[in-house]
């Protein structure tokens, strides 16, 4: 997988940040559901995002999607998310499955390859067309994708002519993480309904948000067909059930239906608190940086990267944002946690391009000497990147 965002793009700050950030986009949580190890965590808005509509549009064969400048990404993308932009809002329309077998159990004959321009395409009217999760795991993927941008003796010929191509990572199908397509199945919808925080094992693995209750009731299913990564997956194969959240009422401060009403209301606030510091501290911590992928009639749709806080929870996603400053309202939202692994590759590149790609200033940064830091980058599948001669070199110093 490949992209041709420049090695250290211009990001802008987070728009939300801190404990009720939930609130502050509109959005209210709703009391958890629970199947096995998996907690769903409805979201639902006062008001739906009139304006703004999302669809499907289902895709049948493997695609390779022209990013620009010669750099291709392949995949198989089972579908793109269509945004439209109408005063009367569009109907959100249901998707399609993948090709069947017949009754016969004969598949289809053959498997077209097809080429789509860019990530994110203006299609006829107000209309964008975007791949979901896709469009953040570019921005992951691109992240110092030239390599070093100076020609330094430790790096080998292809760092410096290519750079980190083909750079690859890999992730799971929500349909193979157990226990999330049954979860989402017998999966109660709320009124107004327009999102869900899914947590597996505990652990806060996706966010979904989508501007209206119709858009979120047809997209729902397409939750087993996003990305998940190596740790959710892992979590959902330990099929450890998680217990509900329970916060038991001050039975003494009960005289009468009122104060009963309060108790109740006040627990409902303090588990969308508990919610909000997840997401303020996970999905948009500090440090998180955003790039504006495509602005289109009063709205702009985002990627964003955490900041690799190694032996943290880190999240990349993408956003639509309608309006601006105070105005402004999240209409989209969909997030993809990295395993500790994603999250370390992202870290040792981040600080080797803060150190100008110099082995020995960044050594010096993580207090180890040059060879156990070419070892790590080697660990880290980075390998490639350091001429053959210099690794050896550095592996017998490391066995010395």
């Amino acid at each position: 997988m490949n992209a041709d965002l420049p090695p250290d793009p211009a990001w802008d700050v987070a728009l939300w940040r801190g404990p009720g950030w939930i609130r502050e986009a509109g959005l209210v949580t709703l009391p958890a559901q629970t199947w096995n190890s998996v907690r769903l965590v409805p979201l639902a808005r006062d008001e739906p995002i009139e304006g703004l509509r999302l669809d499907r549009r289902a895709y049948d064969e493997p695609s390779i999607v022209d990013v620009g400048d010669r750099t291709h990404y392949i995949s198989y993308i089972p579908h793109a998310f269509v945004a439209h932009w109408e005063e009367d809002a569009a109907t959100a329309s249901y998707g399609t499955r993948l090709l069947a077998r017949d009754d016969k159990g004969t598949g289809p004959s053959g498997m077209p390859i097809r080429v789509r321009r860019r990530m994110a395409r203006r299609l006829a009217g107000d209309r964008l067309r975007f791949l979901p999760l896709h469009l953040a795991v570019e921005g992951y993927l691109a992240l110092h994708f030239g390599g070093p941008e100076i020609a330094w003796e430790e790096w080998s010929r292809r760092a410096l002519a290519s750079g980190l191509s083909p750079r690859e990572e890999r992730a799971y199908l929500g349909a193979s993480v157990p226990d999330l397509a049954d979860a989402l199945r017998i999966f109660e919808m709320h009124p107004g309904q327009c999102g869900v925080l899914v947590y597996v094992a505990d652990a806060l693995a996706a966010a979904f948000v989508v501007p209206h209750p119709d858009d979120y009731r047809a997209l729902h299913p397409t939750l087993v067909e996003d990305l998940f990564g190596e740790l959710i997956y892992q979590y959902g194969l330990l099929r450890l059930p998680v217990e509900d959240l329970v916060a038991p009422i001050d039975a003494s401060a009960v005289r009468t239906l009122a104060d009963l009403r309060a108790q109740a209301e006040r627990r409902m606030r303090d588990w969308a608190d508990f919610h909000d510091g997840v997401m303020a501290e996970e999905v948009f911590a500090p440090g998180s940086r955003f790039e504006d992928v495509r602005r289109i009639s009063g709205a702009r749709l985002s990627r964003f990267l955490p900041p690799f806080t190694p032996g943290r929870p880190n999240h990349i996603g993408e956003t639509i944002v309608v309006g601006e400053d105070e105005d402004a309202r999240l209409a989209y939202l969909k997030t993809f946690r990295l395993s500790e692994k994603q999250v370390r590759r992202g870290y040792l590149l981040t600080r080797l391009a803060a150190n100008g790609w110099r082995l020995a200033d960044t050594a010096a940064e993580f207090g180890v000497g040059e060879p156990a830091f070419a070892l790590r980058l080697e660990r880290a599948g980075f390998g490639h990147l350091l001429r053959q001669d210099v690794l050896d070199r550095y592996r017998a110093a490391a066995r010395r």
